[in-house]
């Protein structure tokens, strides 16, 4: 009966240790988790300039998705991080997809225009002063077709259509329009492959969507989730 009793009586004292090795386990597992994701499908982001404004400001700290454009295209809306057609010493930029391949864009007294549709922006800092419309195997900017060797609009030989974005091409924008170096000045952005025209095809530069912008990290003021 003896050593019946003080076996009975060791057991609650084998409980803590027990808990606490599964917190201790848990924590381990979660450490790795977080490990992995920062390396492997999750990235920072730190915003340099006001383009993106009002929806980005600059300082902000955004995370990006890493692995989204590996399992599906880039969606009209997406904020998007990726590598640009124009020299940037090897800086990502972050801009909003507004064209997908196969979409007709123009842009006309300061209303976007997506297959004929005027588009509601929210997002928009103010309407862009400029006009625009995607036609003859060109991006034409108040009237003027953007110069393929200093913009990235690829021969006519890789257009489907001559008033759409050609496939592996996406038309995007700064939500700050008139301050904002993006589609309009510089040309599509490419899914991959080396750039097809502009000042970076001559260097064979390989064009790159990164990942899609999902949450504001910093400063702590901005937490918040990033919506088309």
């Amino acid at each position: 009966m003896t050593v019946a009793r003080i076996a009975l009586s060791t057991k609650p004292f084998a409980r803590p240790a027990a808990t606490a090795r599964g917190f201790l386990d848990a924590f381990i597992l979660a450490g790795l988790v977080a490990l992995f994701l920062i390396i492997f499908v999750i990235r920072t982001f730190y915003i340099p300039s006001v383009s993106m404004v009002p929806t980005l400001q600059v300082r902000d700290v955004v995370l990006v998705d890493e692995i989204a454009y590996r399992l599906h295209p880039p969606a009209e809306g997406d904020v998007a991080v990726f590598s640009p057609p124009a020299d940037s010493g090897g800086a990502d930029y972050v801009k909003r997809v507004i064209g997908i391949p196969g979409d007709a864009i123009v842009i006309v007294d300061g209303s976007v225009y997506r297959n004929g549709v005027a588009q509601r922006e929210s997002y928009e800092n103010q309407p862009p002063s400029y006009s625009l419309a995607i036609r003859d195997y060109g991006i034409y900017v108040n009237g003027r077709a953007l110069d393929p060797r200093q913009a990235n609009v690829p021969p006519r030989s890789m257009w489907q259509s001559p008033n759409h974005i050609p496939r592996g091409f996406y038309f995007v924008l700064g939500d700050n329009r008139n301050y904002s170096d993006d589609s309009h000045v510089w040309g599509f952005a490419q899914t991959d492959g080396v750039f097809a025209a502009g000042p970076l095809a001559a260097r064979k530069v390989r064009a790159d969507f990164v990942g899609r912008a999902f949450f504001i990290l910093w400063p702590p003021g901005r937490l918040r989730v990033l919506e088309r």
